[in-house]
């Protein structure tokens, strides 16, 4: 079953920019609130898929997501079965972050309809996500160095992907922001 959270203030996103993050089984409950964050302030849902290798009780989710909850659409799935299920209902590919993807981030053509899969900061996601996944996807790094966290891996993704998709929220300018032309 899936629990739309009573969190959010704010209307649900723009369904124009169906664009979401999804976190598998999060272990790290301050990895989890700079996701929750970074949803908020970026208009992106987020989807979390539980159990949590932590606390994720209302109080908890509070703390972590620190005084941001209000303006985060966040989606609680009990499992993966109940998130895959919600998930093609919709209509959404399955877009995994990992360390063992074939297509480097940047390369890859992110689609509105996109749902961008972080696994566990511990173990990532089992092969049967894997399987899941329309598509797999991982960040380059240097030769001999293992990941990313996965808060600055989600944070990396999802700017690509609204780079991409021109899915960043207007800026109000004040004429000083303005860049010059080259």
């Amino acid at each position: 079953m899936v629990d739309i959270h009573p969190f959010s203030a704010l209307p649900p996103a723009d369904p124009a920019r169906p664009l979401r993050l999804a976190l598998y089984e999060p272990d790290i409950p301050q990895n989890a609130g700079t996701l929750m964050r970074l949803c908020a302030c970026l208009g992106l849902p987020l989807d979390l898929i539980e159990p949590a290798g932590f606390d994720a009780s209302d109080r908890n989710l509070k703390r972590a997501g620190l005084d941001y909850l209000h303006a985060l659409e966040l989606t609680r799935h009990l499992s993966f079965r109940h998130f895959e299920e919600w998930r093609r209902a919709r209509g959404h590919r399955l877009v995994l972050a990992t360390t063992k993807g074939a297509v480097p981030h940047h390369r890859f053509p992110f689609l509105p309809s996109d749902i961008i899969l972080l696994g566990r900061e511990s173990a990532g996601v089992p092969d049967a996500v894997h399987e899941a996944a329309e598509a797999a996807v991982v960040i380059p790094l240097r030769p001999g160095l293992r990941s990313l966290n996965v808060a600055v891996a989600g944070g990396i993704l999802v700017a690509e992907a609204m780079r991409q998709l021109d899915l960043f929220p207007p800026m109000a300018t004040t004429g000083d922001l303005d860049v010059p032309s080259p």
